[in-house]
This record gives structure tokens, sequence and C-alpha cells, in this order.
């Protein structure tokens, strides 16, 4: 079968994004997405979105790692997807539409950055020294010094297999404060490697820099290996936040048509 498809970034976390609201998509097909999201034999990406409809929303978001599998909430995925909503004409700058995690609002702003509404966050915990919260995706945040240096393939993959995190996986981030900013890098579950940016992982980035600096800001900069992030927010308990919005590019990089029977032999 032949599918029309769109490639998009988010700061170099990319994903291939396809308007399924046909339904003709054979999102049961596990191997199919794993080999379209290769990089050698297939058009490549960090994860695949399909875009479908959904009755009293501009549309909803079904997102899948590279692995296949049908994943949870994804930030940078989620800012592409409108953009991908705008390019269709689903929408013009503001969206209401649904994801695995629930119902999420979202703004293209004057400049062209994406402004995401992410799920309110109710609780943190901590595992040591690791500071432990969903943000639609789990993720499992240690702060550390000199983050360039942190093999993070190497200690993301043994945190994310290690112990009560090896059934359903965790998304490791390590986290450095420098200046007004924050630096991430991030190992994520599903693409068992490190990617160049997180969406998710960047806004529980945020949250707990706060949290650990005790300082009161609503506004973090976060600085992935793509690029500059921007989440707001508004604390209303020590490990509780409302109103969290992640701001930053999305790109439309190319679209095609590929033949996935080509994929399947």
């Amino acid at each position: 079968m032949q599918f029309y498809f769109y490639k998009y970034h988010g700061n170099g976390n990319d994903f291939v994004i396809i308007d399924n609201r046909d339904l003709s998509f054979p999102s049961n097909k596990q191997t199919l997405i794993t080999k379209m999201c290769d990089r050698n034999f297939g058009i490549g990406a960090d994860g695949m979105m399909l875009l479908e409809n959904n009755p009293g929303y501009d549309f909803h978001m079904r997102y899948f790692n590279s692995d296949g599998r049908e994943g949870s909430m994804c930030g940078n995925g989620g800012r592409c997807i409108v953009h991908f909503a705008r390019e269709l004409g689903i929408i013009d700058f503001n969206a209401i539409f649904s994801g695995i995690d629930g119902v999420h609002k979202a703004k293209i702003d004057d400049r062209g950055m994406v402004n995401l509404e992410m799920l309110d966050v109710e609780q943190i915990t901590k595992d040591k020294e690791a500071y432990i919260l969903n943000t639609g995706s789990p993720h499992y945040i240690v702060f550390t010094n000199n983050i360039s240096a942190v093999n993070v393939v190497k200690k993301g993959r043994e945190i994310r297999n290690s112990g009560q995190y090896k059934e359903e996986g965790v998304n490791v981030n390590f986290v450095e404060p420098v200046g007004d900013r924050v630096r991430i890098r991030t190992y994520e579950r599903g693409v068992e490697d490190e990617t160049m940016a997180c969406g998710t992982g960047s806004v529980a980035a945020a949250l707990c820099s706060v949290i650990e600096s005790g300082l009161g800001r609503n506004t973090v900069k976060i600085e992935t290996k793509g690029g500059l992030l921007e989440v707001r927010f508004r604390q209303t308990g020590r490990t509780t936040f409302r109103d969290i919005w992640l701001r930053g590019p999305a790109k439309l990089v190319f679209k095609g048509n590929i033949n996935t029977d080509n994929l399947l032999d």
C-alpha cells in the first residue's frame, strides 16, 4: 500500500506523521512502524504519529515509539502534530485535541512557535537522589555536573532496565542548571537511545529544577541538544503544578509517498 507521509521535527526530535482520518493505516503492524522509523531502511524517525478523528475535538493524536509500540504522550510530537493539523487546514492557530493521556490545548503564536498545554502534575516522588514524575510520560530526573561528559546511553539504559522500571520502562533525564537555563540530555524508552530533545522530559526537568533550587520561578528555559524549549507553569504546592505549557518550534522537513509493501518483504 502507498501512504503519503510528512516528516517533522521539534528541536531534532523527529517524527513521521500520517493523516489517518480514514483509518486506512494498519496501526496493528508493529514491524511496519519499526521499519518506517528505521534510519537505514525506512524514512527514519524517533517515532510515528497518526492524526485521527475524535468527535468533539479538532483531532486525536496517536503516538508510536520507533520500536513500533503505541506510546504515552510525546510533548515535541504533540507540538509537531498541531503544526501538521494547520498544514491540513483542520485548525487555524488554536487547537483542542485528545491524546492517550487526555485533552490538550495548543496555540501557534505570532512567532510561529507551538505552545502546548500539558497535564497537571499532582505528585513528584524521589528514588534516592532522583526525582520521579509523570508529565504525560514517566520520567526519572537526576541532577548532575558536567552533563556533556555523561554517557547517557550506558547510564540511561542501566536505569531504564533496572528494578521497578524494567517492565514498563522510564525516560531517564540528566539535568544540569547553567545560569538562567537548564540543560538536559535524555535516554528515551521505546527509542532505546539518546534523543536530540524530549518534550515531556523538558517539562519534568523544569519542574524539578524549581523544587531542587527552591527558587520561585514560573518560566524555565530548557537547553536540549537540538535547541531551546520553554516551560511555563504555576506552582500550587511544593510538588504540584498547574497550567503547564511547553513552547518551541515545530518544523516540516519533507513529505512524500512510501510503499509499505517494500518494507514488509
